[in-house]
């Protein structure tokens, strides 16, 4: 049971880790992206969405607050600057990780940690949305009328049948072919 357990150790001594998450905050904030093991983009976001959160407020004390978590002044005032401007009206979220495959040495598994994209395009995508909506009471020439109505791909004669499936060759014990 994981009861009370707060974070990822990461196979490494607290002032280690610290130093490591703090140096993986400093470069998702300057390139907005970055590749790393799911384990540390897993205990990243945590902290990476806590750093918008505090850019959202715009006051001194949370300048202090990102200051003391990045240790790097011109993160800083990226991050209050642009960064959290970016997700004003979203409430929480505004990590992803992608899942990448596995690194070649370890066979570690790798993710992308990126923060979202503008919300304009969002904003976009939802106005699409509206329209379909709109447009289904319309007629009954809607594209998706004209998708139920066209002709399907043939299908097999249902008289013909499908090859009967062959039963696995089992092996006993003594290495020969037994039938099943």
């Amino acid at each position: 049971m994981r009861h009370a357990m707060d974070h990822r150790k990461l196979s490494r001594s607290p002032s280690h880790r610290k130093a490591m998450l703090r140096n993986l905050m400093n470069s998702l904030v300057s390139a907005e992206r970055i590749e790393t093991t799911v384990a540390r983009a897993k205990e990243l976001r945590r902290l990476a969405d806590r750093l918008i959160t505090l850019g959202k407020k715009e006051s001194t004390h949370a300048r202090r607050m990102v200051f003391s978590m990045l240790c790097d002044k011109k993160n800083t005032e990226k991050l209050f600057a642009g960064l959290a401007g970016r997700f004003k009206e979203r409430a929480g979220g505004y990590t992803r990780i992608v899942r990448t495959g596995y690194r070649g040495g370890d066979g570690a598994e790798m993710a992308f940690i990126e923060y979202l994209p503008v919300e304009e395009k969002m904003a976009g995508a939802k106005k699409g949305k509206k329209k379909k909506t709109a447009a289904k009471g319309k007629s009954a020439k809607t594209p998706t009328a004209k998708k139920e109505t066209a002709p399907k791909a043939k299908k097999k004669e249902s008289g013909e049948k499908k090859p009967a499936r062959r039963a696995p060759v089992r092996k006993g014990k003594s290495g020969s072919k037994t039938d099943a």
